[in-house]
This record gives C-alpha cells, sequence and structure tokens, in this order.
C-alpha cells in the first residue's frame, strides 16, 4: 500500500469519532500545545524538570479552560537535550524530532483503544527520557496491517496483558503513568501510527534525527488522522 493510500486509510477510519482518551471529554476541551523550539515561551522554563514543564503545561491547560493540551507530531523539541539518550553533537543525528501525538493529562488517565486490535508486544523502556511502560497494538484493516503505541503508561498497565491478547474498539487498554515512571516527564500519552515495525517488540523510536525523518515520515504517519482533534 502506498502512503498516500495508507494515509487515505486512516483519514476514512477517523471519519468516525475515534477516542484514546474518555470520550465524554468533548473536542472541544482539547487544547493545543506547542512545545517546539520555536515557541519562546518555553525559553524561561526550565524544561529539562519534569515538575516545571508540567506546571507550564497545567498553566496553559488552565488558561484556555480546557482538560487535554495536545500536539507535538513532527515537532522539533529542545527538551530531549536533557538525556544521552537522545543527545548527539552532530545535529543531523540528534534525535529531537517528536514522532507521535502527545496528549497531556493527569496520571492515572484511563487510555482506550480506538480501533480493534490485538497486542503486539509490551516493555518498560527505562531509558532516562524514554517511554516507561509501552503497549504496542497490532490493527488489520480491510487487509492492511499496522500498529498503534501507547508510550508513558503505569507499569500497572503491563502487568497483566499478554502478547495477542485483544481489545475491542473502545476499551481500555491501559491508565497513564506520573514522572517516577513514565520517563521523567509530565504525565501524557504518546500516541503513534507505525506502517512497518521493522522487527520492534515492546518499543519503536518516537523520536527522529533530521536525517531519518523523511523515512519515519512516511512509517509514522500524523495519528491526527486518526483523532481528528
Amino acid at each position: 500500500m502506498t502512503h498516500t493510500s495508507f494515509k487515505q486509510l486512516l483519514q476514512n477510519l477517523g471519519n468516525e469519532p475515534l477516542f484514546v482518551l474518555d470520550r465524554n471529554i468533548s473536542k472541544s476541551n482539547y487544547v493545543p500545545l506547542d512545545l517546539s523550539v520555536n515557541n519562546e515561551a518555553l525559553k524561561t522554563v526550565d524544561v529539562s524538570s519534569s515538575e516545571k514543564l508540567g506546571m507550564y503545561i497545567d498553566r496553559h491547560i488552565a488558561m484556555k479552560n480546557a482538560k487535554v493540551a495536545y500536539g507535538g507530531y513532527l515537532e522539533k523539541r529542545g527538551i530531549y537535550n536533557r538525556s544521552d539518550y537522545f543527545n548527539d553533537q552532530n545535529p543531523e543525528t540528534e534525535r529531537n524530532i517528536h514522532l507521535g501525538l502527545d496528549l497531556w493529562i493527569e496520571a492515572e488517565t484511563p487510555i482506550y483503544t480506538p480501533l480493534d486490535g490485538e497486542v503486539h508486544s509490551f516493555q518498560n523502556n527505562t531509558n532516562f527520557g524514554d517511554y516507561g511502560p509501552t503497549i504496542i497494538l497490532k490493527h488489520t484493516i480491510d487487509d492492511v496491517v499496522f500498529y498503534t503505541l501507547y508510550g508513558h503508561l503505569s507499569v500497572a498497565s503491563i502487568e497483566n496483558i499478554q502478547v495477542g491478547q485483544t481489545f475491542a474498539k473502545g476499551t481500555q487498554i491501559a491508565t497513564l503513568g506520573d514522572a517516577s515512571v513514565n520517563g521523567d516527564y509530565p504525565p501524557h500519552l504518546h500516541f503513534q501510527i507505525i506502517k512497518d515495525m521493522q522487527g520492534f517488540s515492546g518499543d519503536y523510536p518516537g523520536v527522529s534525527s533530521q536525517k531519518d525523518v523523511e523515512f519515519y515520515k512516511q512509517n509514522c504517519p500524523d495519528p491526527n488522522l486518526l483523532l481528528q482533534l
């Protein structure tokens, strides 16, 4: 399937309401959030501190009278500079371009699958700044196989699931973790679509370098094609 056809499939699926958070949260209660290097307001925030970044995000949500902040697809971010897991002296190979959609909301928030799926893999990715507990679901729609990744979950989310376990669309699959388990970030869901897992299990790159971003644009299309926030 071509990249264009795959994007069209996702967009068609997204024409009906799909949710990874509580479906009773109206889309009017979602507010865009810019965490890019171009956001001047972040230059006064210590983004290496999950507490201070969380305060900034909470203020942003409150000022907009919203419940959820979202965004980040293909956003070039400075928040990864704190971690050797992403950092590199070469600007071409430094990983700082975000490949998923982040949804910022409090810890223990339930997470749902937007589509029928089965557990491809799960893992606690414990590098500093990594996903923490992660679940990857496999979906088959019209004979097309693709995957969705859910990162920054609670540890409890991966304690009682099994590879091959099936979840119906709209079923709760997890809860969000806090900074003590989620890679040291303010609580949020990293939601990512993956066309080809490339042999990964329980993990898949969620941040790209400039050198590799064109590949990931093809393999990881915008998750908002599904959610349409």
